[in-house]
């Protein structure tokens, strides 16, 4: 089980994820950070955690779990 909710609870799952952010964040027009507002950063994990939601039921729905 994840240590703290920035743990991925999956091995090498890390590469994934900051490329998925990176693309997100690119299609919005978002420089991720410390200096960006809370809503800009907000809209890159929204869009994230659409995506994964969107992967997730495509793979049980052709029955890959």
């Amino acid at each position: 089980m994840a240590e703290n909710k920035n743990d991925l609870l999956v091995p090498g799952a890390r590469n994934s994820v900051d490329n998925m952010k990176e693309e997100i964040a690119n299609e919005l027009g978002v420089e991720p950070g410390a200096d960006t507002t809370a809503r800009e950063n907000g809209s890159v994990g929204g869009e994230m955690v659409k995506r994964m939601i969107r992967i997730a039921e495509d793979s049980m729905r052709n029955g890959n779990q």
